[in-house]
Order: structure tokens, then sequence, then C-alpha cells
């Protein structure tokens, strides 16, 4: 969804130039979240002055207005608060007009950033017009800055705290949220709370910080100054007390005052690495207060089991990972990186030697997961076909049954789940909004909840009981590509420690570890192939306005991801079809005109998979067949995709990468922003 960004510098003297270019670098590396508009917002030349600069389309557009603008570049500040938006359109179209940040008057006394969906907007709307407020914009969030505005004016006399404002504010919001707030009236003062959306501060200092927490703040009757009742409409309360502020222990220097400091404020790390490794991630309700150089975590409420700390976490990842280096996209950069990403996931988990395979994040669970009535698996769109990839190696070496499940139709339906199922939920980001949803559906319900993600303090890491990371790495390009081969790994690493009490597979299991062995040679073969690929892509699909994508058994959720890639980034109308299904109606489809590509590498229902490949000859098709580098009788008289073989369960993992560079180059063919593709976005952190 949209990616937000904030940049707050205390005792360290930056220029406007500086400021500017800081907050326009760290959208361009969120961009993948949201990429039809852009805006900033920075203090302008006068006190009580703040300066909005908002642009349709991408980064690159907001920046060339930014250097256009007629500001003193080279003013200086000593302490500043700066923040950004990169925007994915859900209220309102895409204009100068709908782009974040959003005010809540024409003197820009109150601007915010935020990333999410407010639900009950309309309700908000419609009492700030009765209280004579005004819109300008088509947005959700324009309520937000709006109502801001007036329980601040509502409580004016009372001297209430930025914190207090904010977490009065949050109080009458539904749905999901990450906001950045600034106020002429809190000058050098920042305030940032999520719910729902990821949100997370990286902190830059000369010293080494006191300690790797921070404490967190409950309110209390003599702690802070806040509106007497929880509606923003009620009358305004007797007098409150003055705040009691603590001090940020982490942030003080040895002679108890606080140290020249920069705080970076972002959706996702990637837009943070390249100023600090040390970053802190919000939790849901977190209201974090950045001021004269110290943090404070506030709740904006206190619940049993509540963390008094958030630790201070240093970052794994590398600049030069979300860099594109050598390569023209980020999503090429990402298909030739699966020999190396699919190595990091399973790196210190495989025993290669003794067929042994050990998940840590699992240790405590596995005998709970061993004695599961079912497992559910609960995912959306790539991680999804994941799932479906897997399902059935995971009933054949645990014999527990297994249903795989669209989060969103999951929860429309209200799926009946008990206390004796598990529930294993599988996101990239860790904070796709239906899948969170559906995680704590079934946390409700008394289920065991795995998560398996690629994002380390995400929602999904942080309130599932357990689970993997996949360890991919970085993934910038929107169309997800060695994410899932990670995932794919990671299920089929949890299926075989699962099934290692268990004698009767104990062969299986042991050919199955030395595939994954032979795993990355196989996909650096099918890369080599990557000239070929091109030239079909050219020569055969490029001027076609649909393809068929045909497979059975494990190959069927190749299918799918496959023609996934190719909808994704070439726009090009594709479907994966079941190829047993062929006779109950897609059959109709195929003529000597329409492309169709079959997967057919060897394993157990090679034989059926051979009677579509007749049918769809029999009506004049031409298939491009997806086959293994021995199948001569094929590569003698079809056009072939060839691909070295592996056991059953992991061919899928190979059989993808030439369908992953397939779609690259047909996006390329025709001109498509392959990295960018349209209406998407990377993290969807909404409904």
């Amino acid at each position: 969804m949209c990616g937000i960004f904030g940049y707050f510098n205390f005792l360290i003297e930056k220029d406007r130039r500086f400021i500017l270019d800081t907050l326009v670098n760290g959208l361009s590396r969120l961009e993948y979240r949201g990429y039809d508009s852009a805006g900033l917002a920075v203090d302008g030349d006068n006190e009580k002055e703040i300066l909005i600069i908002k642009q349709v389309g991408k980064v690159a557009e907001l920046k060339k207005l930014v250097n256009e603008q007629k500001s003193d570049f080279s003013k200086p500040f000593i302490s500043h608060c700066g923040m950004a938006h990169t925007r994915w359109a859900t209220h309102g179209q895409p204009s100068s007009i709908n782009s974040h940040p959003h005010r809540s008057d024409a003197s820009n006394e109150f601007t915010i950033v935020h990333n999410g969906i407010i639900t009950n907007y309309k309700e908000i709307k419609t009492l700030l017009e009765k209280k004579g407020f005004s819109f300008e914009t088509e947005t959700d969030t324009e309520c937000v800055a709006k109502l801001t505005k007036y329980i601040y004016d509502s409580q004016k006399d009372s001297n209430i705290t930025f914190t207090a404002l904010v977490k009065a504010v949050a109080k009458e919001l539904e749905g999901s949220y990450a906001f950045i707030f600034k106020s002429v009236h809190y000058p050098n003062e920042v305030i940032a709370t999520r719910r729902g959306s990821p949100l997370l501060i990286g902190v830059k200092t000369a010293q080494k910080l006191k300690v790797d927490f921070v404490d967190v703040e409950f309110g209390n009757t003599t702690a802070e100054t806040e509106p007497e009742s929880n509606s923003f409409f009620s009358p305004v309360g007797a007098s409150h007390p003055p705040l009691q502020r603590s001090q940020s222990r982490a942030f003080l220097s040895e002679d108890g005052l606080p140290q020249p400091i920069e705080f970076f404020l972002a959706s996702d790390a990637s837009a943070i690495i390249e100023h600090t490794k040390r970053v802190m991630y919000l939790e849901d309700d977190d209201i974090a207060h950045i001021t004269e150089g110290e943090l404070h975590v506030h709740r904006l409420r206190r619940e049993d089991g509540d963390s008094s700390t958030r630790s201070i976490q240093t970052l794994e990842m590398e600049l030069a990972e979300i860099m594109k280096g050598s390569f023209d996209h980020f999503m090429q950069k990402e298909i030739y990186e699966q020999p190396e990403s699919v190595v990091n996931t399973m790196r210190g988990r495989v025993n290669f030697e003794n067929h042994m395979v050990t998940l840590g994040g699992l240790r405590g669970y596995l005998p709970i997961i061993r004695r599961a009535r079912r497992i559910v698996f609960i995912a959306c769109g790539t991680s999804y076909h994941s799932c479906m990839a897997t399902r059935s190696i995971f009933e054949e070496l645990t014999e527990i049954p297994g249903q795989t499940e669209l989060a969103s139709d999951f929860l429309d339906r209200r799926t009946p789940i008990f206390r004796d199922d598990v529930c294993v939920f599988v996101s990239q980001s860790g904070e796709t909004a239906d899948t969170i949803l559906a995680m704590r559906y079934c946390l409700e319900r008394g289920a065991v909840c795995v998560g398996v993600t690629n994002t380390v303090g995400s929602s999904i890491s942080r309130e599932t009981h357990c689970g993997v990371h996949i360890n991919a790495g970085p993934e910038i390009g929107v169309a997800s590509t060695k994410a899932y081969t990670s995932q794919y790994i990671a299920l089929v690493m949890m299926a075989l420690q699962l099934s290692e009490d268990r004698n009767s597979v104990t062969e299986r299991r042991q050919e199955i570890i030395d595939g994954l062995y032979r795993l990355p040679g196989h996909i650096k073969e099918v890369l080599a192939e990557d000239t070929n690929l091109q030239t079909l892509a050219k020569d055969t699909l490029s001027k076609e306005r649909s393809l068929l994508i045909m497979g059975r058994g494990y190959q069927n959720a190749t299918c799918l991801e496959g023609a996934l890639k190719i909808k994704e980034i070439s726009y090009m109308h594709s479907e994966g079809i079941l190829a047993g299904e062929l006779k109950h109606g897609p059959l109709a489809l195929v003529d000597e005109n329409m492309p169709v590509i079959l997967v057919m590498t060897k394993d157990s229902l090679y034989p059926k998979v051979q009677s579509a490949l007749q049918q769809v000859t029999a009506r004049k098709g031409q298939p491009i067949i997806i086959c293994n580098n021995n199948d001569d009788s094929l590569i003698k008289d079809y056009k072939t995709i060839r691909v070295p073989q592996t056991v059953d369960c992991l061919q899928g993992l190979i059989n993808i990468v030439p369908l992953q560079i397939l779609s690259y180059h047909l996006a390329i063919l025709q001109d498509r922003n392959v990295d960018f593709p349209r209406n998407l976005a990377k993290s969807v952190t909404v409904e």
C-alpha cells in the first residue's frame, strides 16, 4: 500500500536541501508500496509555517517539483522534523489535491501522512461538516487532519499535549493506519502511531545508546493531559494537571543531557538501512512521541500482557540488497538471486549429511502441531500458491489433513476453527491485512498459529505463537519471485521436520532433502536459458492477447503462479488451468489461435498430462511444453522449455523459474513498468 517516511534531526545542523533530499530518497526506496502520487512537508522560512509539496506520478516527478521551488535550500536547521508519502490510491483518484500530506486547514496547523484505510471516515466527515469544516479532497485521511484540529481547538484552554491530542484522535478511528503527525503548535515534535499498518523508527547517534530498549509509558490520571471524554463532540472538561514527562533513558548522554541524534520513520526497513541499522518496530496502538532528541512510547490503552519495553534491534540487511546493481530491474535481479536466496532459506536449518531439518522457530510447538486435527494454510496471492504447492507433501509426510484458504474468503465465510487446529499464515511482508485479520480470528478461537514471513518484526511474526522466517532477503519488485520459492522451501522444511518421527517416510524424506541439496544448481541451469526464453517470448507470445497454462498435481500451483506473474506485469490475460478440468469447460477455448503452455515434467501424473496434451493437439492447439531435459519424445515434436528433473514435490520450484523469466520478457516487450505495474502495490495492508 502507501509508503510513509519521516526524518527528524536534533542538535545536528542540516540545511533544507539535505532534508528534502533525504525525504525524497526515502520515498524512492518505498515506491514499490505505491506510486501514483507523492508529497512531503517540511518547515517553512517563517515561524509556524509548514511547506507542503505534492505531485501526481512517481517520486521522480515530486523530485523535479521540489527542485523548482523558490525556497531557500541553504537555510540551516539545528532541529527539524519532515515527513513524506508515496500513495497507492484507495479514496479518490490520483491527483495533487488527493496526495498526502493532508492538512487540517489552509494555514497547515496540522499535517499528516497515512498508510491504511479509515473505515468510519464518512461518519467523522459528516459530523465535522456540521461543525463548519469544509473538505478539499476525496480522501479518508483529510478527515483525520481536521478531526485533530477540532479536538485541539476544543481543548486549547487545557494545554493539551501532542501525545494526548493524538491519543484522543486515535480513539475515534476505526480501520487500519500508520500515521505521522506534525503541527505548528508543537514545533520540533512529531507523533507516529499505528494499528494494522507497519511502522518502524530508525535511530542514528554518534555515541552508543545507553540501553537497547525504550520504556513504554502507560498513561494514568497524573501522567498526561487528555480530553475528559472519549467523544470529541462532548463538552470540554475541567482543567487537567500538567504532564509529568519521564526521560527516555536510551537517548541520554553520560551527563544526563540529550545527545545529538537523528530519527528515521518508515513503513519498511529498506528506506532506513542506508542511514542506520538500529531500529525499533512499533506495535499496534503504540504512540511514539519524538521531541528534544528523545523518543517516548505511549499506549492508546493498557491491556493485560502488554510489554513494558520496545527493543531497539539491529537490521541484518545490507544496502546492496536493495540496489539493482548491474540489473535493469529489481524483478530481474530477484529472479537471478534465487540460487542464493534458496540457500539462505535452508542455511543452518538443513543438515544434508544426516538428512535432518531443524527449524528453531517451531521447536517448542512441534508436539502440539503433530497432534493437530488438521492444518489450515491461510494466505493471499503468491503466498497462497506456495501453500497450494506444498499442501500435498504436508499430507503425505505428516498424514494430517490440510486445506488451503484465501484469507479474504476465509473471513467472509467465518470458517469454523477449533482448538486442535493448526493455522499457518504465509505472507512475504508479514503485514498483509486480510492474512492478519484471519490470524487474529484464529487466535481468538484458540488455534495454534504459525507464521511464515520474510520480514523480521512484522505483525505476523510478532503475533503468531511460532513460525519460520524465510530469509529470502528484501524483495522490492511488486511481482513476487524469490519470496515464492523461499516460502515453498520453508513449507517443505516444515513438513520434513514434522515427519521426522515417522519411520515409514524416512526414505521419502531423504529423497526430498537430497533434492533440496541439488536445487540451487538446477535453478542456475534454468537461468542459463534466459536468451532462449527471451526469443520464445518475442517470436511466439508477445503479440498474443491471452494465454492458457495447464498442469496438474504439484504443477497446478505452478500454473496459477505463472499465470499470475504474466497478468501482473505484462497485462496479458493469462489463466492457470488444472489439466484434469479441461473437459469440463476450458477445452472450448482451445484452437489453433490460442497459445497454450503445458507443464509436463515427469511424475506419477505424467500419463494423465499426456492425455491433456492429446486433447489440446486434437483441437489444433500448438502447445509450448515445459518438460524435463531427457524427455526426447516431446523435444522432437513440440516447442519445449527444458528443465532439470528433480523429486516430484520440488519440481515446481524449478518449473516456475522459466515462467517468471517469460513474464519479465513479455513485460519488457510490451514496454511495461516491470517493477511497478499499474494499480498494484507490494504490501497490501488494507482489506
